[in-house]
């Protein structure tokens, strides 16, 4: 029997894990890097061990630190979560060596699924159907093909390529993500089907033989090969979901499988089911089987990790339908790049559970107001589910509560979440992986470019009425009010893209406002109270002004707004979507001017490659140099036809954001 568990992860799969030990009465031990040592997944553990480091490879890759994190804390059992060493049979094999149980497959099970050629030919003479593959570039002549890492998963290192003159380029840059991202850069080629669906079957198996699908996952919207939406159950006919478990079940059976595990298919446009690759750990993705299913899944693995038999045998029926989002940390002003930061603010309304299976709407999240978001690791902060009993009723209550969540002081995907749960094509199931490259609507933000000045106004307001209240004399007069009206009010703000947003307002003696305008002077003669200078922008009225909420009458619709302010950055969270802000000095401080054609870091992280060198020719577009972080690689074009003039930051360099990367002089080249 278990009694003290180490959860060898991180996050929300750590929290994940430590929610069901307390259910359980299992004692639990967390293992953390410096950069996770105030993460509540480190202060919800009976005891926690630091693994001295930053980065993945100083801490949680470190089999020799983690088993001794074991021994240190007298724990008799590890637990791998997913990603990190949950597929490593190493790992597996080191646990067990050393009189630990371990909390998954065997590490010979491990090693015949993590080699993912080996394992579609050992799934292949099981007689689980396979796509076309190939490991010599040169031998490929069927396109389009996608690229993809032998090890590892999540969408590293994957490539689609639709012609041959692409191939040896996409080839090279998988073998570079893939052994930034797993340590292995062996990558093979399957063909790739167009408009195909990635359908997914929980598998779980015990040390008595059995072995059971507990039901099919459409994990089908995407992007850059990495799953934003799941959900079960799958939408599929009867014959296609019994081929699934048929397949699936025969492929848990030919490396005797013990625990948890997906087996993940793309089930073609025809009906035909091709097998993809067998992930040995639980999934990101498990909660919307719990959800459906009654179950907890982590529950079953420690059962079957400590010689229990499995209390299903047969594959239960689905109940009801729920949908999950991953919520990740990405600027969507910035092409979805991950984004880090502190994350001042993370309310969803309406939860009602963390990390279990109750019905309603779950919340499955490695952060809390005050979080950092790290470039050490990945983008994800949360996995937001919603069950319902039926599939429009789940997506109507999970789009909500995403619309409604004050998500504050990192950018994320949610408009895009929302998005696409709200569409019609969503609605009808018209769903693969290349739903986002044939929808470029979704990409939309939920605040349309017309609203955001009447956001900023409602920010303006609330920073004066926050000024007010904190005024120590004449506090009950109206800002900036003067007996013969004269200049407005100013505040000035950046948005979306950086775009300046000057917002200009007067009050009157009554604290009403008398008007208001976007750029440009105000007039205080002409105009009627609450219009605004610019005809295109709506006849606005205050009703409430505090430095918190702001009700206006916009046309004569009374919305109101949430406004939060830290520091100079203020969050506006309105009916219609979410507006970050952040207000401009009215004095501002002078800054060093850059030289033109810089380019400067999105992010912190490391210069991988650098493709130029210092005078070279380059034209809009060509590639410079590649950037990594938060386990990505990020390249970086020229913006324009000119010459290479600077490269501060060589291969191997750490840099932070807004850290010039190269200048390209536009200039002729004077030679």
């Amino acid at each position: 029997m278990i009694t003290t568990l180490l959860v060898a992860n991180r996050g929300e799969i750590a929290r994940r894990v430590l929610a069901t030990c307390r259910a359980l009465g299992v004692a639990t031990v967390a293992v953390h890097s410096d950069a996770d040592a105030d993460a509540p997944f480190v202060a919800e553990a009976d005891q926690a061990v630091r693994l001295p480091g930053n980065t993945p490879a100083e801490t949680y890759l470190r089999i020799d630190a983690i088993l001794d994190a074991a021994r240190r804390s007298g724990a008799d059992a590890v637990h791998p979560g997913y990603g990190f060493l949950a597929e490593n049979a190493e790992f597996a094999a080191a646990v067990t060596d050393a009189g630990l149980t371990w909390v998954g497959p065997s590490a010979k099970a491990i090693a015949a699924m993590g080699d993912k050629m080996a394992a579609k030919a050992l799934l292949a003479d099981a007689g689980v159907p396979m796509l076309p593959t190939w490991t010599d570039p040169g031998q490929v002549t069927d396109f389009p093909v996608l690229v993809k890492a032998s090890a590892g998963g999540g969408g590293r290192g994957m490539r689609i390529v639709r012609d041959a003159d692409g191939l040896a380029e996409a080839v090279a840059g998988a073998r570079r993500e893939a052994a930034a991202a797993f340590g292995d850069g062996t990558v093979f080629i399957e063909r790739y089907v167009e408009r195909g669906r990635h359908v997914e079957v929980q598998i779980f198996g015990d040390t008595h033989g059995t072995v059971v699908a507990l039901g099919v996952r459409d994990c089908s919207i995407q992007r850059r090969h990495q799953k934003i939406v799941e959900e079960a159950p799958g939408v599929l006919p009867d014959d296609v979901r019994a081929a699934l478990h048929e397949a699936a079940v025969a492929a848990g059976r030919a490396v005797d499988y013990v625990g948890a595990g997906t087996v993940e298919f793309l089930l073609a446009p025809d009906g035909q089911v091709h097998f993809l690759e067998m992930n040995t750990r639980i999934q990101v993705e498990h909660p919307v089987t719990e959800l459906t299913t009654g179950l907890d899944l982590v529950r079953l693995q420690l059962l079957v990790a400590e010689g229990e038999p499995l209390p299903v045998t047969t594959t239960p029926p689905a109940d009801g339908h729920a949908i999950e989002v991953r919520l990740c940390a990405e600027d969507p002003a910035q092409g979805f790049r991950p984004a880090t930061g502190t994350l001042h603010r993370f309310a969803i309304p309406g939860v009602a559970t963390e990390f279990g299976p109750a019905r309603g709407l779950r919340l499955d999240s490695g952060v809390v107001d005050g979080s950092t978001v790290s470039v050490h690791y990945d983008s994800m902060l949360a996995k937001l589910v919603a069950w319902a009993p039926t599939r429009t009723e789940a997506a109507r209550a999970l789009a909500g509560a995403l619309a409604r969540a004050e998500l504050h002081g990192v950018a994320t995907n949610r408009d895009l979440l929302v998005r696409v749960l709200r569409s019609p094509e969503f609605a009808a199931v018209d769903v693969d992986t290349g739903f986002l490259d044939r929808h470029p609507e979704v990409f939309e933000p939920l605040l349309p470019a017309e609203q955001l000045p009447v956001a900023a106004l409602a920010a303006a307001l609330a920073g004066a009425a926050a000024r007010r209240a904190a005024a120590p004399v004449l506090a009950g007069l109206p800002s900036g009010w003067r007996n013969v009206p004269s200049v407005p009010q100013v505040t000035r703000f950046t948005g979306p893209g950086d775009e300046e947003i000057e917002v200009q307002y007067r009050l009157d003696r009554t604290g009403a406002l008398a008007e208001w305008g976007r750029k440009g002077p105000l007039l205080t003669d002409s105009v009627e109270e609450g219009s605004p200078v610019n005809s295109a922008l709506p006849v606005v009225e205050l009703v409430t002004a505090t430095p918190d909420r702001v009700v206006l009458d916009v046309d004569g619709v009374r919305p109101a707004f949430r406004v939060h302010r830290v520091g100079s950055s203020v969050f506006v969270d309105g009916p219609d979507g979410a507006a970050s802000l952040t207000e401009l000095p009215r004095l501002p401080l002078p800054t060093a001017e850059l030289a033109a054609g810089s380019l400067l870091a999105p992010l912190p992280g490391a210069v991988t490659r650098v493709h130029v060198e210092v005078g070279q020719r380059v034209a809009a577009g060509d590639l410079l140099l590649t950037l990594e972080a938060m386990k990505l690689e990020h390249p970086v074009l020229a913006p324009a036809d000119g010459v290479v003039a600077e490269l501060p930051v060589p291969a191997g360099g750490q840099v932070e954001t807004g850290a010039v990367l190269a200048v390209v002089d536009p200039e002729e080249d004077p030679q």
